[in-house]
């Protein structure tokens, strides 16, 4: 297998463009079918936005000591000089592995509860 000289377009797009576009057309057919929903449907996904929003401080405060970051060799927001196939952010320890992997998915656990909760309240 060799490498391609270019990187087509549809894969240099940010990650999700295909669902957002999907979105954009599903939000154009609802204006188009029944333009008085509009309101609700952005009213919904604030409000879902504000849940995730919420869980992920939710998870913050619950856990300060326990966040998937901390488990890493050094801040990820300083950047990377890995070199390719190499992981970006490796692990301050390797038996912090478990650890590391219950914490991303206890915040993801907590953010999809609180998501849930406030759609299954709308």
């Amino acid at each position: 297998m060799s490498l391609k000289p270019y990187i087509p377009l549809w894969l240099r797009a940010p990650r999700g463009s295909v669902f957002l576009l999907i979105a954009l057309a599903l939000l154009a057919a609802i204006a188009v079918v029944s333009p008085r929903q509009l309101p609700v449907v952005l009213y919904k996904a604030a409000l879902i936005t504000l849940a995730a929003w919420l869980g992920y401080w939710l998870d913050r405060s619950l856990f300060p000591y326990a966040r998937p970051d901390s488990y890493l060799w050094r801040d990820w927001r300083k950047g990377t000089d890995a070199l390719e196939g190499d992981a970006d952010f490796p692990l301050a320890d390797a038996g912090y592995m478990a650890a590391f992997c219950v914490a991303q998915v206890r915040r993801a656990i907590v953010v999809a509860c609180v998501v849930l909760g406030m759609a299954a309240g709308l």
